[in-house]
């Protein structure tokens, strides 16, 4: 047998292994939800930004493609919900963890005994640092532990933390995070990480930690990666990671989470096409700003 036969064979095996599915991040893997119900939690706030209460079912009106829903539920006022926070460890955030750190308690310390969180660290794999729990002094523990390396996960991490909400019973569910927005390594798309997280009904706030002296280029780079997380699902993009800023902004996100309207509905269009469905959120009082998910992709048949 000729000698150099046997580490070929070796060589395409090990390629034929990694290659094949069960090695593979498959793009198209899907999370398996309820999807005769659509939810949608909405945070209404006014002129000055403060969250809004005491609006009735009545005064809201459900569209998908333009076309009016029947409301089947309507919660409003506070009620608790289910966070992960998804801290990067990156490399690239090495001089920053610390301050991803700060933002992380600032948010925990805000919550109610009643909310869960859980924490997530992501550098060049996605690790579960704390599942849930509203044990806040654990779970600050754990932060103190993580040190930055590797390359950054990003997409992955929001397609884990969408797979860890779906097990959730809590309707009102948020992803934040917090990171300087460059993916450089997921197996998945950011389009594919969207659309999982609205797939859970899922708010995202997703926190800028650039490094100031980025050029704009990839600063404007970044800051679109993570305000289209943001934007789409009803959340917010902060672009300001320090000081008494930070702390009014996690503030109010925290704030926000606990007074937002859920509503639900049957859609009308009950095609299984897997095509992308239009929301729409009206509220029949004027001078009053609606952030909710902007729609969702429908089930599609096999």
């Amino acid at each position: 047998m000729n000698r150099t036969f046997l580490p070929i064979c070796l060589v395409l095996c090990i390629a034929w292994l990694y290659t094949s599915p069960q090695f593979q991040v498959k793009d198209d893997e899907t999370i398996r939800v309820d999807s005769s119900i659509v939810v949608m939690n909405a945070a209404v706030t006014d002129a000055a930004g403060k969250a809004v209460s005491g609006l009735t079912q009545k005064q809201f009106h459900i569209f998908e493609d333009g076309v009016e829903q029947e409301i089947r539920s309507f919660e409003s006022e506070e009620a608790p919900f289910a966070a992960i926070i998804l801290l990067d460890t990156s490399g690239s955030m090495e001089e920053r963890v610390s301050l991803g750190r700060s933002a992380a308690l600032e948010f925990l310390a805000g919550m109610r005994t009643t909310d869960l969180s859980a924490v997530c660290s992501f550098d060049s794999k996605v690790t579960i640092v704390q599942d849930f729990s509203n044990a806040r002094d654990i779970i600050s523990e754990h932060l103190f532990d993580l040190r930055a390396g590797g390359t950054t996960v990003l997409n992955d991490a929001v397609y884990k933390a969408a797979e860890m909400l779906s097990k959730r019973p809590e309707k009102r569910r948020a992803i934040i995070i917090l990171s300087d927005g460059a993916d450089t390594s997921s197996g998945r798309s950011a389009d594919k990480a969207l659309k999982t997280a609205l797939s859970v009904n899922a708010t995202i706030y997703a926190v800028d930690m650039s490094a100031p002296d980025l050029s704009p280029q990839e600063k404007m780079k970044n800051r679109g990666a993570l305000s289209e997380f943001a934007e789409k699902t009803g959340g917010k993009y902060i672009s300001t990671p320090g000081g008494a800023a930070m702390r009014d902004a996690f503030r109010r996100i925290v704030e926000e989470l606990g007074v937002q309207y859920t509503l639900s509905y049957a859609p009308a269009n009950t095609k299984q096409d897997g095509k992308w469905r239009a929301l729409e959120l009206r509220i029949s009082r004027p001078n009053l700003t609606i952030r909710t998910r902007r729609g969702y992709n429908a089930p599609k048949a096999h």
